[in-house]
């Protein structure tokens, strides 16, 4: 019995599975389900639409920036379990308000000054949501799973978010919005009752005050958590790595609408690609580690996946010259489009960018884990969680600079390739520290 398979039939696995793998569905159920109506069915503007991608994006990323040094010292200081049967029954209410805001969108009630800020609220909420859950789906690894569980364990939970994201993103794209509201409402109710079965988690250390301070603690807990050179490497590389991803996720509604003249289907085709090509590189890594937590592939993983975002930016720009119009009367569906002459070759490069950028992001999360003293996990990820924000605000920023500047979408993915070089670079110098520090267990606080 493989490590993958005894894990997904424990206890102590996989209710926590089940719980993060059902939030991550309804995140993206409801982000795309919002996304991809406003973006078909309100907006008529190339400009208008990248502008709410990039707003939905970065009220999402937020209570990331904001909220996570708060969230990891609870997650330490707290039993973990507690804490996600609390966050769990939270999600039940933010998704009643967002599902009343799709439906207020779908009968045209008040659409922009009462259904959209309802469903961005909603979706600022599910950010504040994720930002707490994120520091403790992580960090409870180590403390119910033996050292040679760690990176199995963590490559499921990667590996099944984005399926999670895939099956999220699928019905997102071809159920009606009214149906989306009920769905988001049923799934955190499932989610909730999953929730109950996580076994208990108990702090690793004596608590400690709770710093309040948002600003105060995020800061201390940043200069802290990075003073050693393997997790400020790590979280680096990681950073740069999620704001590469924000700067992707935002193009692709708006690229596929109005480079490619495809339907909001085909949107969720690419980012069902993506999330496919993610959960196969989280598995196959761990297979090529042979559940050694390591930084070997890092470099390798980014480089290839730049090389695949140059073929898919060229297939990209030769798709504008096989239609000379720029665009079709009726905007494409899944089989029409994938019988075009360049579909599939499009296809699989983001398949190999997908794969690549799991090969790479899952090793540095497990490294997180288990380079640090288990009572400093969940500050340690909230950290990482914290820079990553910053980050991936960043790469909403500069999409969104870019798009009013005028700058073409399908130029904005050579910026994505520029930005894997810097990934790259930091995950050699990890790879390099990873070796000298072998076997250390660092201690910040």
């Amino acid at each position: 019995m493989t490590t993958t398979t005894h894990l997904i039939r424990q206890r102590r696995f996989l209710p926590l599975f089940v719980t993060q793998l059902l939030g991550a569905f309804n995140d993206n159920l409801y982000k795309n389900a919002m996304l991809l109506f406003v973006v078909y069915s309100i907006y008529n503007s190339e400009k208008q639409e990248a502008r709410f991608s990039a707003i939905a994006s970065g009220l999402f990323i937020l209570p990331f920036f904001l909220l996570s040094a708060l969230a990891g010292q609870l997650a330490d200081m707290r039993d973990k379990a507690k804490l996600i049967r609390i966050i769990k029954a939270c999600e039940v209410g933010i998704m009643l308000v967002g599902g009343c805001g799709l439906l207020l969108a779908w009968n045209r009630i008040s659409v922009e000054a009462l259904s959209i800020p309802l469903m961005l609220a909603a979706l600022l909420a599910m950010g504040v949501h994720s930002s707490f859950f994120g520091p403790i789906k992580y960090a409870i690894l180590p403390q119910h799973l033996h050292e040679n569980e760690v990176l199995a364990g963590t490559g499921l939970v990667e590996a099944g978010t984005y399926l999670a994201i895939l099956a999220g993103t699928i019905l997102a794209g071809f159920i009606p919005v009214q149906w989306a509201a009920g769905a988001v409402v049923g799934t955190a109710v499932v989610g909730f009752f999953a929730s109950q079965a996580v076994p208990p988690a108990p702090p690793m250390m004596e608590p400690e005050p709770i710093d309040l301070n948002i600003v105060r603690s995020s800061v201390r807990l940043v200069r802290m958590t990075t003073r050693h050179p393997r997790v400020f490497l790590a979280i680096a590389a990681i950073s740069v790595f999620w704001s590469i991803g924000a700067v992707l996720f935002i193009q692709f509604p708006p690229l596929a609408k109005n480079v490619l003249g495809a339907s909001k289907s085909v949107a969720s085709l690419f980012l069902v690609i993506f999330s496919v090509g993610v959960a196969i590189g989280s598995m196959s890594v761990n297979h090529l580690l042979r559940g050694k937590v390591s930084a070997r592939y890092a470099a390798a993983s980014v480089v290839m996946m730049a090389v695949f975002v140059i073929l898919f930016d060229l297939v990209c720009r030769s798709w504008i010259r096989h239609t000379p119009s720029g665009h079709a009367v009726e905007l494409l569906d899944v089989i029409a489009f994938v019988h075009q002459p360049l579909a599939l070759p499009l296809l699989a490069t983001l398949l190999g960018i997908a794969i690549a950028g799991g090969m790479f992001v899952v090793p540095l999360y497990a490294f997180l884990t288990t380079v640090v003293d288990k009572a400093e996990t969940s500050r340690t990820i909230a950290a990482n969680n914290i820079v990553n924000a910053g980050a991936m605000v960043i790469g909403s920023l500069v999409a969104v600079g870019l798009s009013a500047a005028g700058v073409a979408i399908v130029h904005q993915l050579l910026l994505s390739a520029a930005m894997c070089s810097v990934t790259a670079y930091l995950g050699h110098r990890l790879y390099k520290v990873e070796r000298a520090h072998a076997g250390e267990i660092e201690h910040t606080f």
